[in-house]
C-alpha cells in the first residue's frame, strides 16, 4: 500500500526547528516508520544532498501537492516551485494517535467563503503510512494543481509559499507564514467575526438586572457559612477595623471634665483653653492673696519675677517672629523692643522680661522714670539689666522716634493709681499711641477707667482677672504656684497648662 504514494509531491512540516521540506516520494518504510523524498527543497531552497529521510516523530504535517495517476510513469521528473492560488488546496495528510496516516480531502476555494487553517497536531511516534484512499481526490482538482505547477516561475524566492495553500484569495499575506499566524487568524474570527448586524440595539439595564440580586439574602449566606466554618470564632474580623489618627486615644478612658478650676465666689468672667478647659476669673483681691500665701511657703518676690521674666520673654520672642527673625543670618536686622516700666512690682516683672530678651539679642531700650527712691527688687532687677547690651533711658526724648517692632507696657498698678496723673506717665502713654507699634501688657490691673493704651496682647499670671476689651487677646502663664496653695485659699486648682508654660484664653 506505501508504494501507491511513491512519485507523489508531498510537502512535510517538521516545526520551527527543521522547517518545511517539499520533494517527490522515493520511499516509504512502514516498519522503521520512515519517509524519503528525492531532490528536496528546504523552505524553498534546493537541497544540497540529492534525497533526505524523515521519521514519523519528526513530522508535524504532511501535505500531498501532486498525485501521479494510473497511466503515468514513475519517471521521478524536476521538481518546480507552485503557487497555489485560489485553486491550490491539495489532499492534506493528518497523523491521528495509532501512528496511521488519513486523507483528508480539502473541498475547492471560493471566492465567498474562506477556508479553514489546519491546526497543528503534536505527533510522537507515529505513522506516515497513508492508507490508498488517494483516489478520493477528483481528477479535476489534480488538473488544477498541475496548472498551478506549470505557471510557477518564482521558486527560487525565499519565502515559504505553500501555507499559502490555505488562505482565502481576498486576504493580504501576512508577515509571517506558517501554522502559528493561522492560529492567531483562528482565533481572531472567534472573537471579532461575529456579524455587526447581529449586535442588539436595546441599551442593558442595569437596574433591572441589580434588582434581580438579592443582596440580603447573599449576606445572610455568607454569615450562616461564616457561623458554621467557624471564621468568626477564629478571630478573623468581618468589618474593617477603625482608624485612628496620630493624635487620638485608642484606649478608652473616662469621660472629660472640662471644669476643673472652681473658685470660692461667684465668677464674673470665665475663659477657655484651646482644649476645651474652663478657667474661671478671679478678683484682684484673692489674686493678691493667693501670691502672698505663696511667698510664706517659699516662692518668694525674686522668684515670681525671674518666672514671669521668662515666660514674658518667650511669649515677646515668639510674636517678634520666633525662628524665622532670630537666627545668625539675620544679625543686622535685629527686633527692637520699648519697655515702659513704672516704679513698682509690675515693673520689676518688665525690667526682668527686657534682660531675658537683651540675651537673645534683641535690641531692648528700657524706660523707667528718676525717682529718688526705688523699691529694692527694682534696684536687683536693674542691676542685671545694665550687664546686659539694653539700653536704660528716662526721658522720653531718648525713646526711639522710628516705629519698634513690639512695646511692653508695665506702667499701670492697681495700688499706685495716682502715678496715671503723672507728667511723664502721660508723656509715655502718648509716645505709645503715636508709635503704632503692638503693645504687650505684662499682668494688667482691672480699671474702672479705660487705659491709655489699647493692648493687642495681655499676659495674665496664675489665673487672669476679668479683664476687658482693653486688654486684647489674653494669654495666661504659670509662674511655678503648687496646687495646695490654691487649696488654701480655696481654689479647686487643676492645671490647664499641659505640656505649655504659656496659654491662649479665648472668652467663654
Amino acid at each position: 500500500m506505501a508504494t501507491d504514494w511513491l512519485g507523489s509531491i508531498v510537502s512535510i512540516n517538521c516545526g520551527d526547528s527543521l522547517g518545511v521540506y517539499q520533494g517527490r516520494v522515493s520511499a516509504v518504510d512502514q516498519v522503521s516508520q520512515t519517509i524519503s523524498l528525492t531532490r528536496p527543497f528546504h523552505n524553498g531552497v534546493k537541497c544540497l544532498v540529492p534525497e533526505v529521510t524523515f521519521r514519523a516523530g519528526d513530522i508535524t504535517e504532511l501535505k500531498i501537492l501532486e498525485i501521479p495517476g494510473p497511466g503515468d510513469n514513475q519517471h521521478f521528473g524536476d521538481l518546480h516551485q507552485t503557487e497555489l492560488g485560489p485553486s491550490g488546496a491539495g489532499c492534506q495528510v493528518g497523523i491521528n494517535q495509532n501512528g496511521t496516516g488519513k486523507l483528508v480531502k480539502k473541498p475547492a476555494s471560493s471566492s465567498s467563503a474562506p477556508q479553514n487553517i489546519p491546526k497543528r497536531t503534536d505527533v510522537k511516534s507515529q505513522d506516515v503510512a497513508v492508507s490508498p484512499q488517494q483516489q478520493q481526490c477528483s481528477k479535476s482538482y489534480v488538473d488544477r494543481h498541475m496548472e498551478s505547477l506549470s505557471q510557477s516561475k518564482s521558486f527560487r524566492r525565499r519565502h515559504n509559499s505553500w501555507s499559502s495553500s490555505s488562505r482565502h484569495p481576498n486576504q493580504a499575506t501576512p508577515k509571517k507564514s506558517g501554522l502559528k499566524n493561522g492560529q492567531m487568524k483562528n482565533k481572531d474570527d472567534e472573537c471579532f467575526g461575529d456579524d455587526i448586524e447581529e449586535i442588539p440595539d436595546t441599551d442593558f439595564d442595569f437596574e433591572g438586572n441589580l434588582a434581580l440580586f438579592d443582596k440580603a439574602a447573599v449576606f445572610e449566606e455568607i454569615d450562616t457559612y461564616e457561623r458554621r466554618s467557624g471564621t468568626r470564632s477564629r478571630g478573623i474580623p468581618n468589618e474593617r477595623p477603625t482608624r485612628y489618627r496620630h493624635d487620638e486615644n485608642i484606649l478608652e478612658s473616662e469621660p472629660i471634665v472640662y471644669r476643673r478650676i472652681t473658685v470660692p465666689h461667684n465668677v464674673s468672667k470665665e475663659f477657655c483653653t484651646d482644649s476645651g478647659l474652663v478657667v474661671p476669673s478671679i478678683s484682684y483681691e484673692l489674686h493678691k492673696k493667693l501670691l502672698s500665701v505663696a511667698e510664706k511657703h517659699g516662692l518668694t518676690l525674686e522668684r515670681r519675677l525671674e518666672m514671669t521674666g521668662v515666660c514674658a520673654s518667650q511669649m515677646a520672642l515668639t510674636l517678634l517672629g520666633g525662628p524665622n527673625r532670630l537666627n545668625p543670618k539675620n544679625v543686622h536686622q535685629r527686633p527692637t523692643v520699648a519697655l515702659l516700666c513704672g516704679p513698682h512690682v509690675k515693673g520689676a516683672q518688665g525690667i526682668s522680661c527686657g534682660r531675658h530678651l537683651a540675651n537673645h539679642d534683641v535690641q531692648v531700650i528700657l524706660f523707667l522714670p528718676n525717682f529718688v527712691k526705688m523699691l529694692e527688687s527694682i534696684t536687683n532687677e536693674l542691676s542685671l539689666f545694665s550687664k546686659t547690651q539694653g539700653q536704660q533711658v528716662s526721658s522720653l526724648k531718648d525713646l526711639p522716634t522710628s516705629p519698634v517692632d513690639l512695646v511692653i507696657n508695665c506702667l499701670d498698678c492697681p495700688e499706685n493709681v495716682f502715678l496715671r496723673d503723672q507728667p511723664w506717665y502721660k508723656a509715655a502713654v502718648a509716645w505709645a499711641n503715636q508709635n503704632r507699634a503692638p503693645v504687650l501688657s505684662i499682668d494688667p490691673p482691672v480699671h474702672e477707667v479705660e487705659q491709655g493704651i489699647d493692648a493687642k496682647w495681655s499676659l495674665a499670671l496664675g489665673l487672669p482677672l476679668p479683664l476687658g476689651e482693653h486688654a486684647g487677646r489674653i494669654y495666661l502663664c504659670d509662674i511655678g504656684i503648687p496646687q495646695q496653695v490654691f487649696q488654701e485659699v480655696g481654689i479647686n486648682y487643676h492645671s490647664p497648662f499641659g505640656c505649655k508654660f504659656v496659654i491662649p484664653l479665648h472668652s467663654a
